[in-house]
């Protein structure tokens, strides 16, 4: 399908926003990523950058930038928050454990939605807390499925490994036991939108003594089919192109 719309500047600005879905790029690993031109993919890198539509990290890589937030919040709609909710709620009430969504950002990821436990000892995690990516199923989840060369750096650092990782694909969910934060578990899977891309990740998490040093045989199946749904929600709800 010919996915060019005749007006090549915006085509080459949609593909250089494409590619930093993925995260944090350097110059040259956008140049890798979208086939242009060096001097091409900075000067849309910088334009874009100045529309606010890119940012740059920490490290000065070209990230997606905060006017496309604006831009998702202006629209009114944003069918993963919407859905997740419900989901959330039926997943917390299955397994009497907090149920989260976590969306990655850089070299974080951030809880945007959230279900709490509704009585005893909460380990729920607020909604706009920004965790780390480098411990945790759902970072675990996050990072998984990513190209093999931002894999690898973002196990630099990371309570867990490349084993741990393809365990977690070849299962298709992520479990973590005192990983994070001590005494707390935690099982996620992911959500993929309609290309295929992992989008987010859906969890549980609580204490051990309740959830065991083996969440996920209790709770693997419930957490999958949570993230499954909102999959299927959001792959129904695309929009197809003539």
């Amino acid at each position: 399908m010919d996915n060019t719309s005749g007006v090549g500047v915006l085509d080459k600005a949609a593909i250089v926003l494409g590619a930093l879905e993925a995260g944090p790029s350097t110059l040259a690993q956008l140049v890798q990523a979208t086939g242009l031109a060096r001097p091409t993919a900075h000067r849309l890198a910088v334009a874009l950058e100045h529309h606010r539509l890119v940012s740059r990290d920490m490290q000065g890589r070209f990230v997606l930038g905060p006017r496309l937030g604006e831009l998702a919040s202006a629209a009114g709609e944003d069918r993963l928050l919407a859905a997740a909710g419900p989901v959330l709620g039926a997943l917390r009430d299955h397994t009497n454990e907090s149920a989260q969504l976590f969306r990655r950002q850089g070299d974080h990821r951030i809880c945007v939605a959230a279900a709490e436990r509704p009585m005893g000892l909460r380990d729920s995690i607020p909604v706009g807390a920004s965790l780390s990516m480098l411990a945790g199923s759902a970072a675990q989840v996050l990072l998984a499925w990513e190209e093999p060369d931002r894999l690898h750096r973002g196990l630099q650092g990371a309570k867990f490994t490349a084993t741990t990782l393809s365990g977690v694909r070849r299962r298709g969910w992520a479990q973590s036991v005192s990983e994070r934060e001590l005494g707390v578990a935690s099982v996620s899977a992911p959500v993929r939108g309609p290309s295929g891309r992992v989008v987010a990740a859906v969890s549980i998490s609580g204490a051990i003594e309740r959830i065991s040093r083996q969440p996920g045989r209790l709770h693997a199946a419930t957490v999958v089919a949570g993230a499954n749904k909102l999959t299927e929600i959001l792959q129904r709800s695309a929009v197809p192109t003539a």
